[in-house]
């Protein structure tokens, strides 16, 4: 059994493919397959189902591909904090956002992130607040960019930037002609949020909790953009990120963004990172370009 050995497994794990495995290993599909089967041998147990046009893992080798991910991410580490001491701003660093953040800051900071980083190359996922987590602790990603607080052993968080939550209508709304809406505005008004595992759903509920807005129960949306179009059709109200209603994402006609008076509903955005993480120094000159970056979120 060698390290190499594992990495077809976590590969083959991943895409559930003979052929897929072998082309991100880097080598033909014949050298994987029989590398994996003599790793059956040598463990004395059957990790992999094979059947026509179908590839799965038995339980044990689900158990053995836990282990085996968690192996290759420690040795990536290895290699990775031997690196860092010539270079640390150098190399690969995993990032991932949650969906209400990602399109919306990302084209805002990758232009300051090349010009201040240039060596950094920056690998990028989305994933949910909780998947997010689960990802970081198993070492899948260097950090994650999120609402905070969150609550989670063994990681380290740096506030980024507050931003405010803005009200978007259906045009023809009678609060049309107002310059700022207050929740008590929207008594009557039918609510639409994300689906449940967003953590924006919790602080939208948690923002109009006092205010007498039904939410409709039928609709929940997968994305900003998907409420911004059920708004569009005069399905209800939401709220926004303000990020989300500038440039060209605040361009819908059919919708009218409004602010709320000051002090504004906000959000507090920020990093997360495992406090045992090698890249922490790569982490930390990320967290300070953006924010230096002079975002319009408040």
């Amino acid at each position: 059994m060698n390290l190499r050995d594992l990495r077809y497994l976590v590969a083959l794990a991943d895409t559930r493919h003979f052929g897929k495995a072998a082309a991100r290993c880097h080598v033909s599909q014949p050298t994987l397959s029989a590398q994996l089967k003599k790793l059956e041998e040598y463990l004395g147990v059957e990790l992999i189902e094979r059947q026509p046009r179908r590839v799965a893992l038995t339980e044990i080798g689900e158990q053995v591909v836990a282990r085996a991910r968690r192996v290759v991410n420690d040795s990536d580490e290895l290699l990775t904090l031997a690196r860092g001491q010539h270079d640390p701003l150098s190399g690969s660093l995993k990032l991932a956002l949650i969906p209400t953040i990602g399109p919306y800051l990302l084209p805002q900071i990758a232009k300051q992130l090349r010009k201040h980083l240039p060596k950094l190359k920056l690998m990028l996922y989305e994933y949910q607040t909780e998947p997010l987590l689960r990802s970081l602790r198993a070492g899948e990603i260097d950090m994650g960019i999120l609402a905070l607080p969150v609550h989670a052993d063994g990681v380290e968080t740096s506030t980024l930037y507050d931003e405010d939550f803005m009200i978007a209508l259906p045009k023809g709304h009678r609060l049309t002609e107002k310059s700022n809406v207050k929740l008590s505005d929207l008594a009557g008004d039918t609510l639409l949020l994300l689906e449940d595992g967003h953590c924006m759903r919790d602080q939208a509920l948690d923002i109009c909790g006092h205010a007498a807005l039904d939410e409709d129960q039928d609709y929940r949306a997968t994305s900003l953009e998907t409420l911004r179009q059920m708004v569009a059709a005069g399905m209800g109200v939401t709220l926004l990120p303000k990020l989300s209603t500038n440039g060209p994402f605040g361009t819908e006609k059919s919708v009218l963004i409004k602010p709320f008076p000051k002090p504004a509903p906000t959000r507090c955005v920020g990093a997360v990172w495992r406090k045992s993480s090698t890249r922490s120094t790569a982490i930390k000159a990320v967290c300070e370009v953006i924010t230096h970056c002079k975002l319009s979120a408040s």
